[in-house]
């Protein structure tokens, strides 16, 4: 399995940006497809977006559509949520997470993203 960690959440305003950042151990990221979820106190986890191994097929929450942004550099083995016009809504805890399977992301279940990263609070002011 691959091991996450996830950075650059923060305080942020009304209208602002953050970039989440999730780095990933081990030699094989570039065979994992990654996705964003978020988490709010009372609110069940969402996965706001899913990038598949190459960057190539990408899928977003209807809640995000236009705002933010997912990429991957698997020569860094990294991933990114660039997020913009933020919301205070949009405040929670942003996991990553990796799955290992061979599936169209648009198919994809939250139960397919077996590694997770411990993290990051985001917290939007109004």
């Amino acid at each position: 399995q691959v091991q996450l960690v996830e950075s650059g959440g923060g305080l942020v305003q009304t209208g602002g940006s953050l970039r989440l950042s999730c780095a990933a151990s081990g030699r094989t990221f570039s065979s994992y497809a990654m996705g964003w979820f978020r988490q709010a106190p009372g609110k069940k986890r969402e996965c706001v977006a899913r990038i598949n191994w190459s960057g190539g097929s990408i899928a977003y929450a209807d809640s995000v559509k236009g705002r933010f942004t997912i990429s991957r550099d698997n020569a860094k083995n990294q991933a990114y949520l660039q997020m913009n016009r933020l919301k205070p809504e949009d405040t929670a805890v942003y996991y990553c997470a990796a799955a290992l399977v061979g599936k169209n992301i648009a198919t994809m279940s939250d139960d397919d993203f077996t590694s997770w990263g411990q993290g990051t609070q985001v917290t939007v002011s109004s």
